[in-house]
């Protein structure tokens, strides 16, 4: 009887560096990654079938970089003494992409096999007439680049790996797979408990039909909705609840336009209600999703506690031009509302940087969302034209300049010029921005919706904890946060230097003692601020613009008075005239 060999399969999610160059990781990190879930659900199916052979047992580690160190010598050591192994860099965006090439390197000296995906590779072959840059890097250091999909695909690139036969691409982006009975996405506990709150991840379907010309996604995973099943979903939640894991976050970007929503909402209330499981949720939705009916109620009985809204901007121009045309903002009103009834924190997505914008206008518009809109947190971006996306593809068309170093095409970050802003004036609007909407004022503002319409104020002292502190205490983007940030000496970007030890260590623990008592600090102010407003005997009376009932929104509100608005509003009511069925003259 023989002995099994063992193929090391190693799938690392890569961070990407800070300004000072060191990785970003943390103690406990923030949002879990999708497609590590994916590509690890898909390599255990491909293990449980012995595709490469019932001699072979793969072996499988999940690592994801912004919680857990990549100690490459030893992950290096491993693979060689297995019989055949591989790295796996898997998801990787374009401001990932620098810190993926130095992994490469590292693994490539040591004679390691690799390969690489994600939305850069997928999002620039897809967009771009010529390989980009980037990518050929990796190609000349003998890595294979996997554009698509990989369920139904990973098995040909084991195969290879295991026997040395690796070819430079795999491009299955003209072949997108359908999801239904697919291998479920899921990450081993020990990974999941180094997140926050341990949530885990999964995508219910995949594809988006609008065209926003920002967007990466419609040209990676395409226009067309592609959806898992109830039956995979209720499977997905149960493996995960076996292992103790109960807070979900689903990454459709747009899940509303998923056509199954209904019954997946409904398999997942039939769980909560008959086996007692306090099962947690937070998704991506459009502005149209108040629309479909039973929507909203269904995601409140469902467990949903938080939203992510493609908001974008409140400038029908800025919407036209960036083909958001499905954004109308005279349902923005009604939108919050809806979810705000249903005690559903709202988190709305907002670009800073279209054409018109500067940085009184961008500061009006925030107030204006402030007093006029119910939505309760805003994270803010740069517009960024990202690889894969229309706005890069037809600025690269154009000769346009653009940043060359793909670290920093995270949305926290310029990248290109502005028509009317210098980039000192362009950095300075995105800091008023964080700044106006995270006034002490608006915070407290808030607390006292959420108290008048029976929301949980601690939720709102978590989230503002979350997007007011990120960004002035850590220097990063709320969405890359996460607890007590870890930095190691050698893990910096090449070619800055290794500091010594002597300056590195004994500033890194000032630094973060320094971090420590300023999240502490605003901790504290936000928890008295909470018990001022719990305190009030006349909360629940509370009323503003913001929570008025629906009315003649468009005479009275300043959302509606902008040039632009005036301009759309003059538009739709043509339409809306243009649409109605012309009175019948009297017959004689």
């Amino acid at each position: 009887m023989s002995l099994r060999k063992t193929f090391r399969l190693v799938l690392i999610k890569p961070s990407h560096y800070d300004d000072d160059g060191y990785v970003i990781r943390w103690w406990r990190g923030g949002l879990p990654s999708n497609s590590l879930a994916c590509l690890y659900g898909i390599a255990m199916d491909c293990r449980e079938r012995q595709v490469l052979g019932a001699d072979v047992d793969i072996s499988i580690e999940a690592i994801d970089e912004t919680n857990w160190r990549v100690r490459v010598e030893d992950l290096a050591r491993t693979i060689k003494a297995a019989e055949a192994g591989m790295v796996m860099l898997v998801g990787v965006q374009s401001n990932q992409f620098p810190r993926s090439l130095d992994l490469a390197r590292q693994f490539r000296r040591r004679g390691v096999a690799v390969a690489v995906g994600g939305f850069h590779v997928s999002g620039t072959l897809a967009m771009l007439p010529e390989r980009d840059r980037s990518l050929q890097e990796m190609l000349d250091l003998g890595v294979s680049v996997f554009a698509g999909e990989a369920e139904g695909r990973l098995d040909e690139v084991l195969r290879d790996a295991a026997a040395g036969r690796q070819q430079p691409i795999y491009n299955f982006l003209d072949d997108l797979p359908h999801l239904e009975d697919r291998p479920l996405p899921i990450i081993p506990h020990q990974q999941i408990a180094r997140v926050i709150g341990h949530t885990t991840s999964f995508d219910a379907g995949r594809g988006c039909p609008f065209q926003c010309s920002f967007c990466t996604i419609i040209n990676v995973q395409g226009r067309k909705s592609r959806r898992r099943s109830a039956d995979d979903i209720e499977a997905l939640i149960r493996a995960n609840v076996a292992q103790g894991i109960s807070a979900f976050f689903i990454t459709d970007d747009n899940f509303a336009r998923n056509r199954d929503w209904e019954a997946l909402l409904d398999r997942i209330i039939d769980l909560r209600e008959r086996e007692g499981w306090d099962l947690r949720f937070t998704i991506q939705v459009d502005t149209l999703c108040h629309k479909l009916p039973g929507f909203i109620e269904k995601c409140a009985r469902a467990g949903v506690r938080r939203c992510f809204i493609g908001l974008e901007n409140i400038n029908p121009d800025s919407l036209a031009g960036a083909k958001k045309r499905q954004n109308k903002i005279t349902d923005y009103r009604e939108m919050m509302l809806a979810w705000k009834q249903a005690r559903i924190i709202t988190v709305g997505g907002y670009i800073l940087g279209f054409p018109n914008d500067t940085p009184a206008s961008i500061v009006r518009d925030i107030r204006i969302i402030q007093h006029e809109l119910p939505i309760d947190m805003l994270e803010f971006f740069f517009l960024t034209p990202l690889p894969g996306s229309e706005d890069h593809k037809t600025l690269h068309a154009k000769g346009v300049s653009m940043d060359p170093d793909l670290n920093k095409y995270d949305l926290d970050h310029v990248t290109v010029a502005h028509p009317a802003m210098t980039k000192a004036e362009w950095e300075r609007a995105y800091e008023l921005a964080w700044e106006t909407y995270y006034s002490w004022e608006h915070i407290e503002t808030l607390m006292r919706r959420a108290a008048a319409t029976g929301n949980n104020i601690s939720r709102i002292v978590n989230y503002a904890l979350y997007f007011k502190g990120y960004h002035p205490i850590e220097h990063v983007h709320p969405l890359e946060g996460g607890v007590l940030r870890l930095k190691s000496r050698h893990e910096r970007r090449p070619p800055l230097p290794v500091e010594p030890a002597w300056l590195f260590y004994p500033r890194y623990v000032a630094e973060t003692a320094v971090k420590a008592v300023r999240w502490a600090t605003l901790a504290i102010r936000l928890q008295r601020l909470a018990r001022k407003v719990k305190a009030d005997p006349q909360r629940l009376a509370y009323v503003d613009q913001a929570l008025a009932p629906l009315g003649n929104e468009t005479e009275k509100l300043e959302l509606f008075k902008t040039r632009s608005s005036e301009a759309f509003l003059a538009q739709r009511r043509h339409v809306e005239a243009a649409q109605k069925p012309k009175e019948r003259a009297p017959s004689p």
